[in-house]
């Protein structure tokens, strides 16, 4: 994500644009180029996933401590990707006032 948003950035910089609302304009550009990657990633993974979590039969107990700590951080780490990393993105490469 950070490599999709510092190359929108550099962009905007390029064109000789440095205002907030560049950067926002830049952050969006960035953010969107890497939402389908990664929501096609933890969707697979996630499809692979969840019938391990729900199974039964042999050996199921053993696989649901597996896969639960799995889900719960793709989760995460998709939350974290498309809503934590832009706003610190934000907050860091703002102009001053």
């Amino acid at each position: 994500m950070l490599f999709y948003l510092k190359h929108a950035w550099d962009k905007q910089l390029i064109k000789g644009k440095t205002s907030a609302a560049d950067l926002l304009d830049a952050i969006r550009e960035g953010a969107v180029l890497r939402v389908r990657l990664k929501a096609m990633t933890v969707a697979v993974i996630l499809g692979r996933l969840l019938p391990i979590m729900f199974g039964s039969g042999t050996g199921s107990e053993v696989m649901q401590q597996i896969a639960a700590p799995m889900i719960g951080g793709m989760i995460t780490a998709l939350l974290l990707s498309m809503f934590v990393i832009p706003s610190v993105y934000l907050l860091l490469r703002r102009p001053p006032r």
